[in-house]
């Protein structure tokens, strides 16, 4: 529907502003799973969010059927579909990029044209921080996974050390 009306990328960034709002609000998350909270307070919480943030009508009418079929809880789903489909019909591969730290604007540039290289193709590259990685990248790219952080680097090193012991 959103093709037909040349509304991709506008879709898009409503989809987008809606993600963002869901990652940051617990309040919104909890007005999308709670099965106590009926189906009017949800319909009328999530037309309120929605004029506030400027939304499509066609994004409206979408949340708004997500709301009506007390289908809400899938809203974070069928984004990151939409993301993904609206990706693959572009011909964009997204890569996960997860770092111990926060990138910097260079180290983004530099990663983003390293896969370019490798995939072959325009890549939007998904950023996630955990500190767990301890240092390096980890990056996945549909099913390959590049892993070059420290914290592998450190276990193949312990399990190499219990091979010798």
């Amino acid at each position: 529907m959103a093709n037909s009306a040349n509304q991709l990328d506008a879709v898009k960034s409503d989809l987008e502003l809606l993600d963002q709002a869901i990652a940051t609000s617990d309040d919104l998350r909890n007005v999308l799973r709670s099965p106590v909270i009926s189906r009017d307070v949800q319909a009328k919480a999530m037309a309120a969010l929605l004029d506030k943030l400027g939304v499509s009508e066609l994004t409206k009418k979408t949340v708004g059927l997500l709301s009506q079929k007390r289908r809400l809880f899938a809203l974070p789903d069928v984004i990151d579909s939409y993301l993904s489909m609206l990706s693959a019909h572009k011909g964009e591969v997204t890569a996960q990029v997860t770092s111990a730290s926060e990138l910097k604007k260079e180290q983004i540039e530099a990663v983003t044209g390293a896969l370019k290289e490798v995939v072959g193709a325009t890549v939007k590259v998904d950023l996630k921080v955990d500190p767990a990685v301890l240092g390096g990248l980890v990056v996945k790219v549909g099913s390959r996974v590049f892993d070059a952080s420290l914290r592998t680097k450190l276990q193949k090193l312990e399990l190499a050390m219990k091979g010798v012991a």
